[in-house]
């Protein structure tokens, strides 16, 4: 069970709130608990973490409404797992952290890593592919590192220089107060080196556009919503960073038989309102095929039989679900003379069992019933199952 407090909590907002009362907010609490306001105060620190933690989650919209749907149990599939520490913080908030104070960390000195961004890509999958998994080949725009530079933005025979306004450290320092105040070198932007001659493959980004094929297994029992994590194949990440992921968010077509709940299979089978009242037995599609299924006599519209197993795997488990069969008793609008005799016929027979017939039925007691069905009834309704059956084909 988690012990962390709840974000909203921390940084006391609303459920509802913007991202300029998240900024806000956070703006408040790291003002307060900085490390360089509070030297070897541990408390502090920790409350500089927890609302440095709080603001990460609840201003990125995937993380938040993980969080807002499962709590803290529903980061920890995201990769998400907190700040190891003060470097993490200022490494991720540098720019912020300029923003609000106009200083960084006094433990950072010179351009740092950084982590590549995730990509999104929205895969269309058919119902049996969902189902049983597929394994297929996609195509991602995305940036790789430049093949002419490196990824160090140089033109080849070059090297960067270091940037003569912070001597290389990326940041320029001043005295505010009782604060020394950092912020990002305004020439360098925080890279500590300038590049005289820019790779021109690149134009001295360190990067270019590719289209790459990426191959995707996709796990049998996926559904809509459902997200594949490729590790490393978003964008590369900076100065040495490790790149991004890849998600893949799942979109399932509809089928023309079977829909889903859960991981049970639901459809709709039509059957004549003779076979209903005789039984019978029939072919019912599967997601594996054809499979027969008996029809018990006296069935009722609306009543539901199961093949059990022929669902939809789990995808924790392996384990199907069921197949579910509605029953649609089905009556038919284009008749035949005969048939029409032949309901007929029955109509009489069954307005007879209450009228002409019954006091013998009464007294045979069951055996009368047995008589007067034998007799009538289940001979015409025979009859007319092999009249309807040519309906039904």
């Amino acid at each position: 069970m988690s012990t962390k407090r709840d974000y909203y909590e921390i940084l006391s907002v609303q459920r509802g709130a913007g991202n300029d009362e998240l900024k806000a907010s956070y703006r408040k609490l790291a003002l307060k608990y900085h490390p360089d306001r509070n030297p070897g105060d541990k408390q502090a620190e920790d409350k500089f973490k927890e609302a440095a933690e709080a603001y990460e989650v609840l201003r990125d919209p995937e993380k938040r409404r993980l969080y807002d749907q499962f709590g803290h149990a529903g980061l920890e599939g995201s990769g998400f797992s907190g700040f190891g520490g003060f470097e993490d913080i200022f490494s991720s908030f540098g720019d912020i952290f300029e923003d609000f104070f106009g200083f960084g960390s006094r433990r950072r000195s010179g351009p740092r890593a950084r982590r590549g961004a995730d990509l999104r890509y929205d895969l269309t999958l058919g119902f049996m592919e969902a189902a049983f998994g597929t394994e297929t080949e996609i195509k991602v725009e995305k940036m790789e590192t430049c093949p002419a530079c490196n990824g160090d933005r140089c033109e080849p025979g070059t090297s960067p220089e270091s940037c003569r306004q912070c001597g290389g450290l990326g940041q320029v320092t001043r005295n505010q107060g009782f604060f020394t105040v950092r912020s990002t070198c305004p020439v360098c932007r925080g890279e500590g080196r300038s590049i005289p001659h820019p790779c021109s493959q690149c134009r001295g980004s360190g990067q270019v556009a590719v289209s790459k094929k990426v191959s995707v297994k996709i796990p049998g029992g996926v559904d809509n919503g459902s997200r594949l994590r490729l590790t490393g194949e978003g964008e590369p990440g900076r100065l040495g960073g490790p790149s991004g992921d890849l998600y893949v968010f799942i979109y399932v077509e509809d089928h023309e038989i079977f829909k889903r709940h859960d991981n049970n299979i639901i459809c709709t089978i039509p059957i004549s309102f003779v076979q209903a009242a005789l039984g019978d037995k029939i072919k019912v599609p599967t997601l594996n095929g054809d499979r027969n299924l008996q029809i018990p006599k006296g069935t009722q519209p609306g009543d539901v039989l199961f093949f059990r197993g022929e669902g939809i795997p789990s995808l924790q488990t392996g384990k199907r679900g069921d197949q579910v069969i509605q029953i649609d008793i089905k009556t038919p609008t284009h008749l035949s003379k005969k048939q029409e005799n032949l309901l007929r016929e029955f109509a009489a027979l069954e307005s007879g069992k209450l009228s002409k017939k019954l006091k013998n039925i009464l007294k045979g007691g069951a055996r009368g019933i047995r008589q007067l069905t034998e007799g009538g009834a289940e001979r015409v309704l025979k009859a007319l199952n092999r009249n309807f059956s040519k309906c039904m084909n």
